[in-house]
């Protein structure tokens, strides 16, 4: 199983990368989010963008979703997340575009000290976490993920689409 390494470094945190295999683990949302996503409750800090179909698949739109993301915290009052954010929502959006059928929308939502990002794409299919060269261009997007987040998954709610979230501490 991969691990990430995470090693203090001038203040902030390098991580270096364990190349062995993973697959996403699906793992169920924290009962806030699941409370949000699958009973439909309401939240206060909730925040939608949608994508229009005519970007769904062009890489603008990724610049598009770190805007959004940026904006939004920054609303919140919770700008010193907003680049491990971006980062996320940037490797999530173009999985979405990648292997989902393209991105539908973005949510973002703040429960406390966490965040969820939720992307919602065209496709069931669970994200796997690629094996990958250590000198491969592509395939390392969901271990970044799972090194920034404290847990992320997929949920396949009725309806031709999933939701990939990601939950971070502010």
């Amino acid at each position: 199983m991969g691990s990430w390494i995470t090693r203090p470094r001038f203040g902030g945190h390098m991580t270096t990368f364990d190349a062995r295999p993973e697959a996403a683990s699906g793992t169920r949302p924290p009962g806030w989010l699941s409370a949000i996503l699958v009973d439909g409750r309401p939240s206060d800090c909730d925040a939608l963008f949608t994508f229009q179909d005519l970007t769904a698949f062009e890489p603008g739109c990724v610049a598009v979703a770190r805007r959004f993301v940026g904006q939004t915290l920054g609303s919140w009052g919770a700008e010193r997340a907003a680049f491990d954010t971006q980062l996320v929502v940037s490797e999530l959006v173009t999985n979405a575009m990648r292997h989902g059928g393209g991105a539908i929308q973005l949510r973002l939502l703040r429960h406390d000290a966490e965040f969820a990002c939720v992307v919602a794409d065209h496709n069931h299919a669970a994200p796997v976490a690629a094996v990958t060269d250590v000198f491969a261009e592509y395939g390392r997007g969901l271990r970044l993920v799972d090194a920034l987040c404290t847990g992320w998954g997929w949920l396949t709610p009725s309806g031709p689409r999933k939701l990939v979230w990601a939950v971070l501490r502010g």
